[in-house]
């Protein structure tokens, strides 16, 4: 098995392991779960940015130009943000779901894997090294947000009904005895979210931001113009548009919290249009369609 297929192998045991026994934690606290699953998610990442710096040093044809390299990409890069987030703020109960869903991008990317092939000549160009990795790290950096977010959403909606379960949601303690209690006290407040969701945002609005641009450069460089309404630069436009959105309506204190949270989360779906929907389903400039 060559190298680089190895490590894909390497990354795909190490993120669904990983994934299991964070789940785990996440549900039982378990202390020897967090410290299985940390180190899986850490081997996980570097096997993959090894595997595409392996690729590139075996076929010399940059792997970012296809959805298997990219998908690559994106899984290491969510999994790298998310343990930024985890070893800062001490959120590893979260990465079960992060690297849940990479080893799905991952293993849905390998499945486009159709070896090695020259790039077609529009892609022949610099800005593939500029632009393809500052989109996919601004994409990852939204699916960190969208967990997060689905957290939020769980734990406010798990305590609108009862005032006891709203108290231990925003950090004011509750009444000992209530498993349900206990185990929302072990999450971080509605408030800690919320900041959690909103500093992922924070990351990928500026890099989705420059990926427009240098996306419009290059399609200057390669099709004559910045813009052409392609469905691709539309869906990244609308995209880009939800997450200023969420950052305007972030600064509005009553509209702070549940209401962002699901903008973020509307805001991931559009970016999975965007990256998968318009690239598989519809026919465009960027298309992977046959």
């Amino acid at each position: 098995m060559p190298l680089d297929e190895l490590l894909i192998a390497v990354a795909l045991c190490a993120y669904v392991l990983g994934a299991l026994a964070l789940l785990a934690y996440f549900f039982v606290r378990t202390p020897w779960l967090r410290d299985v699953g940390i180190p899986l998610a850490v081997l996980g990442c570097i096997a993959q940015f090894a595997q595409l710096i392996a690729r590139f040093e075996l076929t010399h044809v940059w792997p970012l130009l296809n959805l298997y390299g990219s998908l690559s990409l994106f899984a290491a890069m969510s999994v790298a943000i998310y343990i930024y987030f985890a070893f800062r703020y001490r959120l590893w109960f979260a990465g079960g779901f992060v690297l849940a869903l990479s080893a799905i991008f991952l293993a849905y990317g390998v499945t486009w894997y159709e070896g090695t092939m020259p790039p077609v000549p529009s892609l022949q160009s610099y800005w593939a090294k500029i632009h393809v990795p500052i989109v996919v790290s601004s994409y990852a950096a939204f699916l960190v947000a969208f967990v997060f977010s689905c957290i939020y959403l769980v734990k406010y909606y798990a305590t609108a009904g009862s005032p006891a379960l709203a108290r231990a949601a925003g950090g004011a303690g509750a009444p000992a005895g209530s498993p349900v209690l206990l185990w929302l006290n072990g999450l971080p407040s509605l408030a800690q979210l919320d900041v959690i969701v909103y500093r992922a945002v924070a990351i990928g609005l500026p890099l989705i931001s420059v990926g427009i641009i240098t996306g419009a450069m290059w399609a200057k460089e390669a099709w004559g113009a910045y813009w052409q309404w392609d469905p691709k630069e539309t869906a990244a436009l609308l995209s880009w548009i939800i997450y200023a959105g969420y950052m305007h309506l972030h600064t509005r204190p009553n509209l702070r919290g549940t209401f962002t949270a699901w903008v973020s989360v509307i805001g991931f779906v559009s970016i999975v249009f965007c990256y998968l929907g318009v690239n598989i389903l519809i026919s465009g400039l960027h298309s992977y369609k046959m």
